[in-house]
């Protein structure tokens, strides 16, 4: 019975189950009969986005099962194409399946883009900042986003109210013209800067301190009142620092609020001074390289009355030049600084780790061109496999800039094989050194003259120099040669020839000379180089008129020489130098040969210093002293005249001079010459500076007439550094000029590189 049952059931089971397969073959067999596919996909009203381009971001294809879904997700991406301002999508039914129309509205393309109302920003400007342009898709985001950064344009200029619409012009084929219309509104400028928790100082002191000022009177031709963002955070700074300079080691400056109310700015800067500190106890720690007491007499806070930052920090840097110097180029030095609130004092422990000392591994030379690496490594004061030097690879540095082959020069230490070793790159921007200058004048002698002159600095990339000049007027030609070699045999012995031949036509007399001379130098300690000098020279004189110079003899007058000089020179730079001096004094004995004999001295110092906002004065001096030989005579041509633009300007060329017989120049036996300028940059970027001067001198002679006191003038100019090399125009006024003088002239020299 029980296996009876059991076979009932199973059977039931099976009955069932094929019941239910019959009816599910069934139910798939109804829903393939219902199966509509895709028969095509098209693309509608579509004039320059190709359908291709559309259909690449539908999921639906052709051949697929149709799916409203789908095709409602497939509508929504090509909306989001951002191409279209409408997107509708119908079907057209038929027995094979379904057509799938996607039907499209495109956005109108921008044609032109214009801009009104616009004065203190022009259409360049704004075009160069908008990120719309011409042919691209009108997009209302874009458009409002741009609408954004026009007014942060203007915000950046303080226009805060500047308020900017749009308008857009339909054309034909689905284009249109896109105008940005602005209304700049007033300049929003600084009513007033308040302080809130100042008591040590004053506003009006605090305000001094700041470039950020207030709207003022002239704010019409000036940035008074002007708000810089940038510039009001340095000021920040600068306040932060004048506070704990001066003793206020706690003191805090607090993000200035900023409130715009109508057309002004209201700055609020908030003070916590804290109390006032004075220095403490200043002490050393850590790694001592020399004796502690010659390392802390470098140490010069101590010095100060009050705590003082800013002379911590050159302390920390003087203590870390002094171990750079000696090779620990990683040495460390950390200031501890101890605050005692109950005393008010501030100590300071400087803790000194030296770390290893470092080598020069490689020094490599990158961007010279022209330049040779010998040219360049001669000049370094640091050695590959020796020991670092910070005071040395500064001078290296400062004086590749003194050759002035280069606009630039970098210095790049690396990490070298090990952790004692580095490598040292250093990159130049090598400029042009090949100069052709012309320049010219008017002188009572020449009449209208010009010169024209070519030279090379940097023969071949050998740091040679090469010279030709020429110089012809109304009764003068002169030609000139010159070469020289500043390290003959790899040794820093300059040498050099130099060549000539002039003819002069003076009033009383005729020159006609050819000559020429050797040269060496080498040098004696820092920035300074001795000089020795063999000159000869043939002068033949004729023509000689009545009123002539009794210090002229007719005929053919030769002269042997032979000079000695030394130079220092540190400016840091040839033309405009702003810092160093040049100074150099020269001996020549002059009848080694021939019938002309003399001995002249001549001395000469100049210094250059910097003032304030980039301003620069000058002083320059000069003055010399020739005696005669019983033997052979002194011919006018050697004697001291003064005037001209390298002179005492205003004056004509060698018109300052003693005389004899009322009228006759013999030129002096001595001179002295004293120039002041103050230099002031008006185009800094450009190198162009305008000067002011002052300049006196004179010449004597025991046997002539002349001023007891010195000859004067002032007067201004420019020099400019051009692209195409220095330019000097300057104008000169004769202080109390005498009868039959001029009261002043303009000269001028000019330039050019290649």
């Amino acid at each position: 019975m029980k296996w009876c049952n059991c076979m009932q059931k199973g059977l039931g089971l099976i009955i069932v189950l094929w019941l239910s397969c019959i009816t599910i073959v069934a139910a798939e067999a109804e829903n393939a009969e219902n199966v509509v596919l895709i028969m095509q996909i098209e693309v509608q009203n579509n004039q320059r986005i190709e359908e291709d381009a559309i259909l690449r971001v539908t999921r639906a294809k052709a051949g697929d099962v149709y799916n409203k879904s789908i095709l409602s997700e497939d509508l929504q991406a090509i909306y989001k194409m951002g191409w279209f301002d409408d997107v509708r999508v119908e079907v057209e039914e038929s027995i094979d399946g379904n057509t799938v129309i996607f039907i499209v509205k495109e956005k109108p393309t921008i044609r032109e883009i214009n801009f009104s109302g616009n004065v203190v920003i022009d259409d360049e400007e704004l075009k160069e900042n908008v990120d719309i342009s011409s042919g691209s898709i009108l997009n209302i985001f874009n458009v409002r986003r741009n609408i954004k950064i026009i007014e942060s344009l203007y915000k950046d200029k303080n226009y805060h109210n500047v308020n900017v619409t749009y308008n857009i012009d339909p054309l034909e084929n689905s284009q249109a013209n896109l105008e940005f219309e602005i209304e700049e509104g007033d300049k929003v400028r600084i009513k007033t800067i308040t302080f809130d928790g100042n008591s040590a100082y004053d506003s009006e002191e605090l305000i001094d301190l700041m470039e950020t000022s207030e709207k003022g009177f002239w704010s019409w031709l000036t940035s008074s009142g002007e708000l810089n963002r940038e510039e009001l955070q340095q000021d920040i700074y600068q306040l932060t620092a004048f506070y704990q300079n001066n003793g206020y080691a706690e003191a805090r400056i607090g993000e200035p609020e900023i409130e715009y109310v109508d057309e002004w700015i209201f700055i609020l800067i908030k003070i916590n001074e804290g109390p006032r500190f004075k220095m403490g106890q200043v002490d050393l720690s850590g790694d001592f390289i020399i004796v502690k007491d010659e390392l802390i007499s470098n140490v010069k806070v101590g010095e100060q009355e009050y705590y003082n930052r800013d002379a911590i920090r050159q302390d920390v840097l003087n203590l870390t030049d002094i171990y750079a110097d000696r090779g620990y180029a990683h040495a460390d030095v950390f200031p501890e600084i101890k605050t005692d609130p109950e005393n008010l004092t501030v100590g300071i422990m400087f803790h000194i780790t030296k770390n290893e000392p470092v080598y020069f591994e490689r020094i490599n030379i990158h961007g010279n061109t022209k330049t040779r690496d010998k040219v360049i490594r001669r000049e370094l004061k640091v050695y590959e496999q020796e020991l670092y030097s910070s005071n040395r690879l500064k001078r290296s540095v400062a004086d590749l800039y003194r050759m002035d082959y280069f606009e630039d020069v970098k210095v790049k230490p690396h990490k070298g094989s090990a952790e004692d070793q580095m490598i040292l790159d250093i990159e130049v921007v090598e400029k042009p050194t090949g100069t052709f200058t012309f320049g010219g004048g008017y002188s009572g002698v020449d009449g209208l003259y010009v010169m024209a002159s070519v030279s090379e600095r940097n023969f071949l990339g050998r740091g040679q120099i090469l010279e030709f000049s020429v110089q012809t007027g109304g009764t003068s030609r002169q030609y000139t040669f010159g070469f020289t070699e500043p390290w003959l045999f790899d040794i820093p012995l300059s040498a050099g020839v130099d060549a000539y031949k002039m003819e002069r036509d003076y009033d009383d007399y005729d020159r006609d000379s050819f000559g020429g001379g050797l040269r060496m130098g080498y040098p004696l300690m820092d920035y300074t180089r001795g000089y020795v000098k063999y000159a000869f020279d043939v002068s033949d004189i004729s023509n000689i008129s009545e009123e002539a110079s009794p210090y002229i003899y007719s005929g053919t007058n030769t002269e042997s020489s032979v000079s000695l000089s030394a130079v220092y020179d540190s400016r840091n730079r040839q033309f405009n130098p702003s810092d160093g001096s040049k100074h150099s004094i020269t001996l020549k004995y002059s009848g080694l040969g021939g019938n002309i004999g003399y001995t002249k001295v001549t001395a000469e110092t100049g210094w250059y210093f910097p003032l304030f906002w980039d301003t620069v004065g000058f002083l320059h001096g000069e003055g010399g002293y020739i005696w005669d030989r019983s033997d052979k005579y002194l011919p006018d041509y050697e004697r001291f005249y003064l005037g001209g633009i390298n002179s005492v300007r205003g004056f004509d060329w060698r018109e300052i001079g003693p005389v004899i017989d009322d009228d006759i120049e013999i030129g002096g036996t001595e001179f002295v010459q004293f120039n002041v300028e103050y230099l002031f940059p008006i185009i800094k970027e450009s190198g162009l500076v305008g000067l002011f001067f002052y300049d006196a001198g004179n010449a004597w002679a025991d046997e002539g007439e002349s001023d007891s006191g010195l000859r004067d003038s002032y007067g201004f100019g420019i020099r400019w550094f051009s692209p195409m090399g220095p330019l000097r125009l300057e104008r000169g006024y004769i202080i109390d000029p005498q009868p039959g003088e001029d009261t002043g002239r303009w000269e001028f020299s000019m330039g050019g590189s290649f």
